[in-house]
């Protein structure tokens, strides 16, 4: 056992940091989730260059070789271990096919086939692991860097059988995961970060179909998946200056340039920009999105204004996220909400949680709030009325006025209406005023959500560029 440091670092954010890092388990856990494989498949590792490297060590250690493509990273670690004798290992980027998978696993047994799955998340094929049980010398590489944002953070995972796990972990060097990396690998793979991961995936692969697509008229683009273009200019020196003018990184090997595919469709414009070509002009984007995580709950909250949809809420609350879908559905935006909270205790910390981070978002995708329409007022449902003002003026005012006999609707507690849009109002700066009557609490809950969301339809709408205020800000 090792001891501790006598004392924690002057650092914030550095709890549990003056011991030295220990097991893995929890992170070896969620990956097992993730990839839909037993536990014992996966041995994490410090990104999949480390797994490569391990692969690299264990060869040189056994007197072997490893054969691999002709490209970073494999060039270096090859010029670190050079080859010695047989070939131990072979290194593939990721496959066609599962079958062909097996298929060269068992043609090159009995050295290890280690197939690099960097990027299967921004892909449609089947991962490698779902034929790992069959194939013992199989090795899948994954990653976090680039689907879950921690390129900086370096964490991936080896998955493979238990024994052949056992022999990359005998070349582990001590400690080799610290303590933080593995806090920020469990919060990215938490469940309520996978509806937002999985959107923001679509939207980089939309966005590199369209840079494609564009880029393809004059250049050559190579095939390929994830937040990279590989593109074959005729003066591959000037189209690097040209990049660097607009503000877009690429790289240069030979005569290929290595383009980076943004979530934001605004930057990739502004790639595009750079070859001569000029993209209808576009508002920057009305987006917004909250990180909340407490000792109750865990939250990711998303929004885009002038986008329509994908609206998917995932709470734990059934009929809550069916207000908050009446919220997007009617306020005419996008919403990706999901929510792990401790609703074994009680749905009020998941209820309220949610609305704050709901609010935050809002009040991040308003922005300079330049150009709304900053009013919207009302909702009448059978014989239940909500009146909703809305004034988005960035102060916080909330005032409702209704009661609620049924304690429940579902698992939602009717009380706690109340108190979702006091955290709407505070959390997006913004006074609310509703009033609600009627004799069914569920369609009167209902109709202050739908209400709220017309009036924030109103309130949130462009009409010019101008900020909407007397005093020229809000």
């Amino acid at each position: 056992m090792t001891l501790p440091a006598p004392y924690p670092p002057l650092v914030s954010g550095g709890e549990g940091l003056d011991r030295y890092p220990g097991e893995t388990a929890a992170l070896a856990a969620r990956m097992a989730a993730i990839y839909a494989v037993p536990v014992d498949q996966v041995l994490p590792v410090r990104g999949l260059t480390h797994g490569l490297e391990l692969v690299w060590r264990l060869a040189a250690r056994d007197g072997g070789s490893v054969e691999a493509p002709k490209a970073e990273p494999y060039d270096r670690l090859a010029a670190i271990y050079p080859a010695r004798g047989e070939v131990a290992a072979v290194v593939v980027r990721a496959l066609g096919s599962p079958e062909a998978v097996a298929e060269m696993a068992a043609r090159v047994a009995p050295a290890l086939l280690v197939v690099d799955e960097g990027l299967i998340e921004f892909s449609d094929s089947v991962s490698a692991v779902t034929v790992v049980a069959d194939q013992p010398n199989l090795v899948v590489l994954r990653s976090l860097s680039l689907a879950y944002g921690l390129a900086g953070a370096r964490v991936g995972a080896a998955v493979a059988q238990g024994p052949t796990l056992a022999r990359l972990a005998s070349v582990l060097e001590p400690y080799a995961l610290p303590e933080p990396l593995v806090r920020l690998a469990l919060q990215a793979l938490d469940p309520s970060r996978m509806i937002e991961t999985a959107e923001r995936i679509a939207l980089v692969r939309r966005e590199r179909e369209r840079l494609a697509r564009e880029l393809g008229r004059d250049l050559t683009i190579e095939p390929g998946v994830g937040p990279i273009l590989m593109a074959r200019p005729q003066d591959p020196a000037a189209a690097l200056a040209a990049l660097k003018t607009y503000g877009i990184e690429a790289d240069l090997s030979g005569d290929r340039l290595r383009l980076p595919v943004s979530i934001k469709p605004e930057v990739n414009d502004r790639l595009l920009a750079a070859f001569g070509l000029t993209p209808a002009k576009r508002r920057p984007a009305r987006v917004g999105q909250a990180v909340r995580d407490t000792k109750e709950t865990r939250i990711v909250c998303a929004v885009d204004l002038d986008a329509p949809g994908p609206v998917r809420i995932e709470t734990g609350v059934g009929f809550f996220d069916h207000m908050l879908e009446q919220i997007a559905a009617h306020g005419g935006f996008s919403l990706r909400l999901q929510c792990e909270g401790d609703l074994h205790t009680d749905p009020h910390h998941t209820i309220e949680d949610s609305a704050i981070a709901l609010g935050q978002a809002l009040k991040q995708a308003l922005g300079e709030r330049k150009g709304i329409a900053r009013y919207g007022f009302v909702l009448p449902m059978d014989e239940a009325n909500a009146t909703v003002s809305i004034d988005l003026s960035g102060r916080p005012y909330p005032l409702f006025e209704g009661t609620f006999d049924t304690p429940f609707i579902g698992d939602y507690r009717t009380d706690l209406t109340a108190h979702v849009f006091r955290s709407l109002a505070e959390a997006m700066g913004a006074a609310v005023h509703i009033k609600v009557t009627g004799q069914d609490d569920h369609h009167k809950t209902e109709a202050v959500y739908k209400a709220f969301g017309r009036a924030l339809r109103q309130a949130i709408r462009v009409e010019g560029d101008a900020v909407p205020s007397t005093k020229g800000v809000l």
